[in-house]
């Protein structure tokens, strides 16, 4: 590979150097949507073995993070500065979604077909590509490492699609973790924005307690799942806040995404359980997401008297999060992108992301900006082939900037 020595303000020569990048890209992106990693279905070793064998053939020195019980759960890679400056990490995701139904995708989805300026299989947009963009780029800046202030970290989840964030989790929260991230580039796909926060999450479970009985007596009792049925309606008519902010586009919303009941048919049920996913605001936050359940359940149960109380079972907390117009992380991308011709429109999304997660450690991230797409999660997967390069000089800039004095 042909690396550029020069660090500093040159969109020219950094965007001749993804273009010279481009079919290294490509085919290390196929070899790795070749590579089936399906999250808690495929071996993860293999596509370990490829990335780390790559990285260390290009002066990087890979490592695979394990979790408590020893399974791999990420891959890093670290470039140190010469000199003391802020730490940065580049994020994607190893593993992937499952396939689905294989018999309908026009190209196998492990086959990394290209035809037509697209790339298909499953993985490529989430998020194998800018795995090997990421990497090409730290390949880049590894030349030019003595004139860099600061660090730069790989750093590529195998637990991501589980919903676990195992490999996040471990690198931020770890034994060994480095309590020194200036911020986290999410290298999601998307070329026309840059997700710079997200609707926080709150899912909990609603225990909705009633009387059992044999459901052909004489006797009627009060069924869990009758009364469940009731706190649903509760839930979705009570009204949310609307108030929105400028920087914080996005109302909460509230959804009831699973119901799980009774046994058979000849027993009147005792128990039904609601799970609840809200997405928070900084107007509704965590706090307000648990009153509003607390008081949903307290008004049924007044209703239904001859039943004990529902309890209330919280999972999850992810805050909201939006980083503002002056955030260097923020800033150096946008402004990176007109450099290269784009213009990203900054982005709050509606569902909730990693930044999240990083958002509750104090820890700045964007999302979101990367890779033209289809099919994310569906069948056909397939990304643009001819949108690397831009994107690639993007990162590119915004690291050369973040990572000068």
């Amino acid at each position: 590979m042909n690396h550029s020595r020069h660090l500093g303000p040159d969109p020219v020569g950094i965007h001749a150097a993804a273009e010279a990048d481009h079919a290294a890209v490509i085919e290390l992106t196929r070899d790795l949507v070749r590579i089936p990693s399906r999250a808690g279905i495929d071996p993860y070793e293999p596509i370990i073995g490829h990335l780390t064998a790559w990285l260390s053939s290009r002066r990087l020195a890979p490592a695979v993070l394990r979790d408590d019980t020893g399974a791999p759960v990420a891959v890093t890679a670290e470039l140190v500065g010469q000199r003391p400056g802020p730490h940065w990490v580049l994020d994607a995701c190893l593993d992937t979604a499952p396939f689905g139904d294989e018999d309908r995708w026009t190209h196998p989805p492990a086959s990394g077909h290209l035809e037509d300026g697209w790339l298909w299989g499953r993985g490529s947009s989430d998020s194998k590509a800018a795995v090997a963009i990421f990497s090409h780029i730290a390949a880049r800046l590894a030349t030019v490492a003595d004139r860099l202030y600061g660090r730069l970290t790989l750093l590529f989840d195998l637990d991501e699609h589980t919903g676990g964030f195992a490999g996040a989790k471990t690198f931020f929260e770890g034994p060994d973790a480095p309590g020194d991230v200036a911020g986290v580039m999410i290298g999601y796909p998307g070329l026309d924005h840059l997700i710079i926060g997200g609707r926080g999450v709150h899912r909990a479970q609603l225990h909705v307690h009633g009387v059992a009985s044999h459901s052909g007596g004489s006797k009627t009792t009060p069924g869990a799942i009758a009364k469940a049925a009731h706190l649903v309606r509760e839930l979705t008519d009570r009204p949310l806040p609307s108030a929105t902010t400028e920087h914080f586009p996005l109302p909460p919303k509230l959804t009831v995404t699973a119901i799980t009941g009774g046994q058979g048919y000849s027993i009147t049920p005792d128990l039904c359980t609601l799970s609840i996913d809200i997405r928070t605001t900084p107007t509704f936050d965590d706090h307000a997401a648990t009153e509003l359940l607390t008081r949903a359940a307290s008004d049924i149960d007044k209703e239904w008297p001859d039943t004990p109380a529902t309890l209330l079972q919280n999972h999850l907390n992810w805050p909201p999060y939006a980083l503002e117009p002056a955030s260097p992380l923020r800033a150096a991308l946008i402004n990176a992108a007109r450099v290269h011709g784009l213009w990203v429109r900054p982005k709050v999304a509606g569902p909730s992301n990693i930044g999240n997660y990083l958002a509750g450690l104090g820890i700045p991230a964007t999302a979101g900006f990367g890779v033209t797409y289809q099919g994310l999660h569906a069948t056909d997967e397939r990304i643009r082939t001819d949108t690397i390069p831009t994107v690639q000089a993007t990162y590119h800039t915004a690291l050369e900037h973040l990572l000068a004095r």
